[in-house]
């Protein structure tokens, strides 16, 4: 009789293990994939401008532009460890802040969107970092922030 008074308490107990286990892992949030995001790739027109690695914090490249000018479309891509796109859900954004907007602006045609074009100011030099963001559009966090990238605004 003590055998079966020993074997329901541990039956519940395993029983309510496993019902929270299933729980927790239904009531977890959908991956949302920013941790795999290790780097980002610039491309304008087909062409990489610049790529910048997460585990070194360098980058390999870099802007140009002439004062006065403006460049097409340059595409910001995250991409993981193997230089692979990430896929990101709606709830991130781009956002792009240049040290010095009288030298460039980096001017994206949707606030948040993963692109823009850079305009060339007074010829000089200045840096740029790359946030991706997590939340609403102007009231998010920061999940990845690359190191500043060197843009040089001369004539050629």
């Amino acid at each position: 009789m003590r055998e079966s008074r020993l074997k329901l308490p541990f039956a519940v107990l395993t029983a309510g293990i496993l019902a929270l286990s299933a729980c927790d892992s239904e009531t977890e949030p959908d991956e949302d994939h920013a941790e795999e995001v290790e780097g980002v790739i610039l491309v304008l027109g087909g062409d990489t401008l610049a790529t910048y690695d997460g585990h070194d914090s360098e980058w390999t490249g870099e802007l140009e532009v002439e004062p006065g000018e403006e460049t097409g479309h340059i595409a910001v891509t995250f991409v993981d460890h193997d230089m692979e796109e990430v896929q990101l859900g709606d709830d991130f954004y781009l956002e792009v802040e240049v040290e010095d907007e009288s030298v460039a602006e980096f001017e994206q045609d949707t606030p948040g969107e993963f692109g823009g074009h850079l305009h060339g100011g007074d010829e000089g030099d200045t840096d740029v970092v790359f946030r991706l963001m997590h939340g609403t559009v102007g009231s998010g966090h920061a999940d990845f922030v690359t190191t500043a990238l060197h843009i040089h605004v001369h004539e050629h």
